[in-house]
């Protein structure tokens, strides 16, 4: 793959733009590609398919400030109380997303326009050509040729979002790179959710405002620069013990990472994780404990997959907000389509060099405010 810098030129000749806005997203960008060309041993498909996503986010880029250029009354829109889904994954908040998505008096992140925000939806005169193919046709590959329960209009994490100032986990679920995820775990990303409300304004621009519903379990990493871009977001936390959590998550990773390497590293990809999410939910743990844990609302794993439709309502009722009879509906006929989805077949946690014991002593502290936060009685309902 070509250097930092010759990306950077391709993509203003691909665009036919020089600006990127603020200088942030070099430092990443730099590391990224360093740990890619050096570390991650990537096969033909890996490095086309890296390389693309790279040259995509920096082409995104610059149209954002293209917009912004000619129109900077964008910047005039409110992002007002956003709502962000949180916790470790693998938790059921993927499938609170998509119920969430089901309520026609709010916003989200779709599909088709997550890795493609530019140009603006509202800009659009009749059918977007965005909503005939996945995102940059790179999203089949990442998802190993599925799309969300959902489809094209499904609701989509923030990671594309913050990939347009290369700060992201969405490039270590895609390659061994450990230069640049010991470097994103410690990083400043005070710019990166700025650049995230800036490309926020830009998709609700021309619209009418409504309450915006996103979700990252990555964002327990970084809360407190989260809450200084939008400090008057409230949270949404989905909890699950560890142990079911960390063997699920590496097999993801281990699925995606296994298509753009010949060679992965099993016992690299559990330790990630590992210590990732327990450093995540260590932060998250200290972030509601300074002051903003009324902030949040919790719901175990198990009560959503008990009452789905439940567990919503109480968190509508949190947010002194009604649930609609059309989204009720919407929200039954998600879940019955999707009852039946397909499980995942998890391999040996040796595979990973996952020992639960361990986990569970990671997580003690967590394990411990999950009992308090989102209380579960097996016996109920």
């Amino acid at each position: 793959m070509e250097s930092h810098k010759e990306l950077i030129e391709l993509a203003k000749a691909e665009a036919g733009l020089e600006d990127f806005g603020e200088d942030s997203f070099r430092e990443g960008l730099e590391i990224l590609v360093d740990s890619l060309n050096t570390e991650a041993r990537l096969n033909t498909l890996g490095e086309r398919v890296l390389r693309e996503r790279i040259l995509l986010y920096l082409t995104q880029r610059l149209q954002v400030e293209d917009w912004y250029r000619r129109h900077p009354e964008i910047d005039g829109e409110v992002i007002h109380a956003p709502l962000f889904g949180i916790g470790l994954p693998r938790t059921g908040s993927s499938a609170l997303s998509f119920l969430l998505a089901s309520d026609p008096g709010i916003r989200y992140l779709r599909v088709w326009e997550s890795a493609q925000p530019c140009p603006p939806p509202s800009t659009v005169v009749g059918a977007d050509p965005r909503r005939g193919a996945s995102s940059g046709g790179l999203d089949d590959s990442l998802k190993g040729g599925k799309r969300t329960p959902t489809g094209i209009d499904g609701a989509m994490e923030c990671q594309d979002l913050m990939a347009l100032d290369f700060r992201s986990q969405i490039f270590q679920a895609l390659a061994r790179i450990p230069r640049y995820s010991d470097w994103l775990l410690e990083a400043d990303h005070t710019s990166t959710y700025l650049y995230e409300k800036r490309v926020l304004k830009l998709l609700q621009w021309g619209e009418t405002p409504r309450p915006w519903r996103l979700k990252a379990p990555t964002h327990m990493l970084y809360l407190d620069a989260l809450d200084n871009a939008f400090p008057d977001a409230r949270f949404v936390m989905t909890h699950r013990d560890p142990t079911d959590v960390m063997l699920s998550v590496a097999t993801v990773y281990a699925d995606i990472i296994g298509k753009f390497t010949d060679s992965p590293d099993y016992a690299y990809i559990g330790e990630l994780n590992v210590r990732c999410w327990s450093e995540a939910m260590r932060r998250a743990i200290a972030f509601r404990e300074r002051g903003n844990d009324h902030r949040f609302y919790d719901i175990h794993f198990r009560a959503m997959q008990r009452d789905p439709v439940g567990e919503v309502k109480g968190l509508y009722g949190w947010l002194e907000q009604d649930v609609s009879p059309e989204f009720e509906q919407a929200m039954q006929a998600f879940w019955e389509d999707n009852a039946a989805s397909e499980r995942m077949t998890k391999p040996d946690p040796s595979k990973f060099g996952l020992d639960y014991g361990e986990v569970r002593q990671g997580f003690a502290d967590y394990l411990q405010h999950m009992e308090r936060w989102a209380p579960f009685d097996e016996t109920a309902g």
